[in-house]
């Protein structure tokens, strides 16, 4: 009999510890066992990263190799975050773009950290990365790597790299995050995006200065001093520092 069980799509086969969220309410048991187990996933993360920063986060494909333009770009943007701004690059810990702007900071001699997800085909961390966390849920992991951001960088990515860059302009639209940097890199990849946040400005779904704290540039120089600005005036960077009864390390 077959390990995987029939999702309602003909095209996906599923195991069946995977994809609850399909079946509906379970035992409260089986709920009360769900919660702690995000629960520790978050204590797990905090434990791993409270003393990695202040850090921008950036985001982008994995699928793009050594070499390829973009991720020769995230490669430079990684090592200008630790020179100029001398803050820790952190990303989601996998290859191509993660790796190119972990590489860039490491490169640079500054902090590079990965928050990497559980998925069904296993993605590995980075061999550059100077601490690194494996959470099982995406939204878990959502949640760290802009808890601990003070800037995005978004170069070329799919889905994942848009579920994080729009939870953030939501955020920032909504008001429950003030004055956060993003810098989208990739000015051809992204020229359709860029238009049709305009066109949704011009449309009043969103307003505009919502989007006065988005830069697009292909330029490092010009990305790093875009954060600069804003760090400088609006964050005050507080470093605390481990506590040895309670097992932490920086």
């Amino acid at each position: 009999m077959s390990a995987f069980v029939k999702n309602t799509s003909p095209l996906i086969e599923q195991r069946p510890s995977e994809h609850v969220w399909l079946e509906g309410p379970k035992s409260r048991g089986v709920e009360l066992w769900f919660a702690i187990r995000v629960f520790i996933q978050f204590i797990k993360g905090f434990r791993a990263l409270h003393f990695s920063g202040p850090c921008v986060t950036v985001f982008g494909s994995a699928r793009f190799p050594e070499g390829h333009t973009y991720y020769e770009l995230a490669r430079h943007v990684g090592s200008r975050i630790a020179q100029v701004l001398g803050m820790t690059v952190m990303t989601g810990g996998g290859p191509g773009i993660m790796e190119a702007a972990n590489r860039g900071a490491r490169e640079a001699g500054g902090n590079s950290v990965g928050c990497n997800v559980v998925l069904p085909h296993e993605q590995k961390h980075n061999p550059y990365l100077d601490k690194f966390v494996t959470i099982d849920y995406f939204f878990v992991r959502k949640v760290l790597l802009a808890k601990y951001s003070y800037a995005f960088v978004i170069l070329p990515g799919g889905f994942g790299t848009m579920d994080e860059f729009f939870e953030m302009l939501t955020l920032v639209q909504t008001r429950k995050v003030v004055n956060f940097p993003m810098v989208i890199m990739g000015l051809e990849y992204y020229q359709p995006l860029r238009a049709y946040l305009e066109w949704m400005a011009e449309q009043g779904t969103i307003s505009r200065d919502d989007l006065n704290l988005l830069l697009f540039t292909d330029n490092p120089e010009e990305a790093v001093a875009h954060i600069h600005r804003y760090v400088k005036s609006n964050y005050v960077i507080k470093r605390s520092k481990p506590i040895s009864w309670l097992l932490e390390k920086a």
